[in-house]
């Protein structure tokens, strides 16, 4: 599937969308829209919770959405049905995607990070809350949630794959771990617990 899957207010009535989320819909696109053009309006609205039903709901396309320059707006959400592409910094407000983040340099969101797959920095990874991969997260330096948020790793597999496809990867173990398989960056001190 692709993010030019055509959604309806009837398709949302046969998944079970909520009155407020279909009035919200219809009022938005009242001819339907394409299911990535919906996600692109829930991130410029900042609705976390229309977007995430939809995620949960429909579930992430193969399209592949490519940034060549650094992405330094701190408003600014990116929700995207696929995978994700930087080659550069990204810093902004929020990132969700269907499948995996990938960036060359660092990834920072003042509030969280989520992929349903991994997640990867040549720097950093950084969240004000926290960050979630149904896989593996990779980090040339450190990642970092906010105080009292964690990280999760491996949440799309079973834990007796943990060792081998949810892999927690950086510099220095992340503080709040609460998933995924810890495994110290080559050529660092941190030692595998």
């Amino acid at each position: 599937m692709n993010g030019t899957f055509r959604i309806t207010l009837a398709y949302l009535k046969e998944l079970g969308a909520c009155r407020n989320g279909q009035r919200a819909f219809q009022k938005a696109f009242p001819d339907g829209g394409e299911y990535q053009e919906v996600l692109d309006r829930c991130a410029e609205e900042g609705r976390l919770d229309f977007a995430g039903w939809l995620f949960s709901h429909v579930g992430p396309t193969e399209d592949v959405r490519t940034y060549n320059e650094d992405i330094i707006e701190p408003d600014k959400n990116i929700f995207f049905a696929g995978r994700l592409e930087f080659s550069g910094s990204v810093s902004v407000k929020r990132i969700q995607a269907g499948l995996g983040i990938q960036a060359g340099l660092g990834i920072q969101a003042g509030l969280g990070i989520q992929a349903g797959l991994g997640i990867q920095a040549g720097w950093g990874i950084k969240a004000g809350w926290g960050i979630q991969a149904g896989k593996g997260i990779k980090a040339g330096e450190g990642i970092e949630v906010g105080c009292g948020y964690c990280v999760f790793a491996g949440l799309s597999v079973p834990m007796s794959s943990w060792e081998s496809l949810a892999v927690v990867t950086a510099k220095s173990k992340p503080n709040n771990l609460a998933s995924g398989f810890w495994k110290p960056l080559e050529g660092s001190d941190e030692k595998t617990q």
